[in-house]
């Protein structure tokens, strides 16, 4: 079992002795949380549901509520439970904070994109701050799944496909997202969505997952792990099933692997009303059934359904569940609060992040750098990008360049329009006193009509050079937004064709969230660069790419398919035992197996070349380090980052390996002619494979190692590992 204990002696005393005065019906309300949000009225009664909940509140028969409505209904609530019930155990207020509170940050996909966790640890922070000054102290939040798909609409929320590159992040967000500044001001995480979730079968959500013991341990559940041992103090169960047994009645995840192997102290809460779900599953023939089946798998909280609180003391008294299992649970989340400070201040006092005037200068200058590393440069001929500021005549084209709400973003519920900077006004505030815009939207995403076309193209005759703001709408990525056709929606392609038909230069933006299939893109457009959703500053952002302000440096973490046949897609895949050549080997008929855009990529307005790799050793033991290095130059004219990205491949194995997977990466910046020597230290663990018994183990034999700008390029060596 792994050690990182969290939950001192002090917490642990403090936690028993509160636990000793409580009820069964007490016990059974801490366990149970509800959305606030939801306020249906009972027809039957003509009480809301909110009636209900101050009631049940009042009784001391809810732990946990989410979805408030602001600081002040917290601290009624709050007052509510320290002054009508006798354990006077405050409330654990939650919501979702998926990428920034009022400060919207990129998508989640979009950060990831940086290669920069440490700005995702301050970007994390900032969300938890401002959450916190309204009433929240605990954020559902890392979404850490890796995903293959970029059919399912969560990829959006999610860091991309790359285990490692999720773990990293892991750690940093949860790190971030648990910030503690001093009395008062404590938040807990909550990395979802445990486990698989974002393997869903056909990219559907909420559909099945079938896979091995062996990707859930390899892919699956290492960004996990670190979470945990980076001190998360909540993890969520996941909808879907696993191997036939869904998330929540699973005691192999829940309790073998999360508190046995892991040694996780935490609370292990439900997605939304998935307790009720295992009914709908078919594993549980009723609501009893189904509080019994989860309690034993190991779930500590039920989100919203209240099953816990209808049925636990019930099947406690007729002898179907032990107490102790429902005690277990209790102290867990006594201790959560107790380590948040919640009985020392259970109240919000006022704060710096108080989002309800003007957001915060300095997470507003956060969200900005945030949204430009996010972005990545995918193509650009004849270096038509940069752009001259001055003396332009600029047509700005498309339905998403005067959007405010789009690049919000999925899952940004407390963003606000009015604090987005919309790329036509990014735009506005570059450019200089001398260039002209011309404006048109020309199509929507919803319908093929083309009957803004008109204004569009007398926009663009009117121009030198034209920019296209194109995507996806926030509604089309996110939570049950799934989608087969990743081409650009509505008329936007046929509005693309007539705009290249005129000849004029075109520079893409896509704001979307997710990888969109789009080969065709690159016969029509000169210059092509990934925005996703970038939150409140992305006019700002996205205007220092195109004139040059910032040189761009995002790199993909999801490979974009060519067509949504080769779906899923991704660097991090095994060889056939077929060698290559000839009729009978794996490929397709009709399309190349290739991406349009491997893992990794993206393109800068200067070069860098890559020269001089090597490594101190050729041989090394199974407990020793790697010493690897490798030159990097910048041959190009302007300043820029590069990330340095480390591969490798075991070449012989026990069981069958990837043909490369991150080990390591560095982001770096070289002014022109500059030349860095990058150096990693690959240790024992980054080689350590789990063998045909199920052990980590670190084999003996030849492995290459590749150091380059993406997942298909680079500069490699081979080096053995001995007994």
């Amino acid at each position: 079992m792994t050690q990182h204990k969290w939950t001192t002696p002090e917490i642990r005393k403090r936690a028993e002795e509160l636990l000793a005065q409580m009820s069964l019906e007490d016990k059974a309300g801490q366990m149970t949380q509800y959305d606030w949000g939801f306020n249906p009225i009972n027809p039957e009664t003509g009480l809301s549901q909110r009636d209900v909940l101050l009631e049940q509140i009042s009784e001391g028969r809810v732990g946990s509520i989410f979805n408030i409505s602001g600081v002040e209904e917290a601290n009624q609530l709050q007052k509510l439970v320290l002054e009508k019930t006798s354990s006077a155990i405050p409330l654990l207020i939650g919501r979702d904070v998926i990428h920034g509170y009022r400060t919207v940050f990129p998508i989640t996909l979009g950060q990831a994109s940086a290669w920069n966790p440490e700005l995702a640890r301050q970007t994390a922070a900032a969300a938890s701050r401002e959450a916190h000054a309204d009433g929240v102290s605990w954020v559902f939040a890392p979404m850490i799944d890796v995903t293959r798909d970029p059919r399912w609409g969560r990829i959006a929320e999610s860091l991309g496909e790359d285990p490692y590159l999720t773990t990293e992040y892991a750690k940093a967000w949860v790190e971030g997202a648990q910030t503690n500044d001093g009395p008062g001001l404590a938040v807990a995480s909550c990395p979802k969505h445990f486990a698989g979730y974002g393997l869903t079968e056909a990219g559907r959500d909420y559909n099945t997952v079938d896979l091995s013991d062996r990707v859930l341990r390899e892919v699956i559940l290492p960004p996990f792990k670190e979470a945990v041992e980076s001190g998360a103090l909540s993890i969520m169960a996941s909808f879907n099933e696993i191997n036939g047994i869904p998330v929540c009645a699973n005691r192999y995840l829940l309790t073998t692997i999360l508190r046995e192997e892991w040694g996780f102290e935490g609370i292990a809460v439900s997605d939304y009303n998935s307790i009720q779900e295992l009914i709908v599953h078919g594993v549980a023939a009723d609501e009893e059934e189904a509080c019994l089946i989860s309690i034993k798998a190991g779930l500590d909280m039920d989100m919203s359904s209240g099953i816990y609180i209808r049925y636990l003391p019930k099947l406690v008294r007729e002898g179907k569940i032990s107490e102790q299992l429902v005690d277990q649970a209790v102290l867990r989340i006594l201790a959560v609060k107790l380590k948040l400070g919640l009985f020392e201040h259970p109240f919000i006092e006022a704060s710096d992040y108080v989002t309800t005037g003007a957001l915060p200068e300095a997470h507003l200058a956060l969200a900005r750098q945030s949204a430009r590393e996010s972005i990545v440069l995918l193509r650009n001929e004849r270096n038509l990008l940069p752009l001259n500021k001055a003396a332009l005549s600029l047509a700005v084209i498309g339905p998403l360049a005067d959007s405010r709400q789009d690049p919000l973003g999925c899952w940004a519920a407390d963003g606000r329009p009015d604090d987005v900077v919309t790329v036509l006004d990014g735009i506005k505030s570059a450019v200089g006193a001398n260039t002209t815009i011309h404006y048109a939207a020309g199509c929507d995403l919803t319908s093929q009509s083309e009957a803004g076309f008109a204004e569009a193209l007398d926009a663009i005759h009117k121009s030198d050079i034209v920019v296209m703001a194109l995507g996806e709408t926030f509604e089309m990525s996110g939570e049950a937004r799934c989608r087969t056709d990743l081409d650009l929606p509505g008329g936007q392609r046929k509005l693309v064709e007539a705009a290249a038909a005129l000849g004029k230069p075109i520079v893409v933006l896509l704001l979307s969230g997710r990888p969109l299939t789009i080969p065709w893109l690159l016969e029509k457009a000169d210059s092509i660069v990934q925005t996703w959703h970038l939150g409140v500053q992305s006019g700002h952002a996205i205007a220092d790419i195109l004139f040059g302000d910032y040189n761009p440096s995002g790199r993909l973490t999801a490979t974009f398919p060519q067509n949504v046949g080769q779906i899923p897609i991704y660097y991090y895949r095994k060889k056939t035992g077929r060698p290559p050549g000839g009729i009978y080997t794996s490929y397709y008929i009709d399309s190349t197996t290739e991406p349009l855009y491997p893992f990794g990529y993206g393109l800068s307005y200067t070069s860098f070349k890559y020269e001089s790799i090597a490594c101190k050793e050729n041989q090394i033991s199974k407990d020793d380090s790697l010493h690897v290095s490798i030159d990097v130059t910048n041959t190009g004219s302007l300043s820029g980052e590069e990330v340095v990205q480390c591969y490798i491949r075991d070449e012989s194995a026990s069981v069958t390996q990837p043909l490369k997977k991150l080990i390591a990466f560095r982001k770096i910046k070289l002014n022109p002619g500059e030349t860095a020597t990058v150096e990693f230290q690959i240790k024992s663990s980054s080689l350590a494979i789990i063998d045909a018994d199920m052990n980590l183990t670190v084999e003996p034999g030849y492995f290459t190692l590749w150091v380059g700008p993406n997942s298909s390029e680079g500069e490699s060596l081979r080096f053995n590992v001995v007994d």
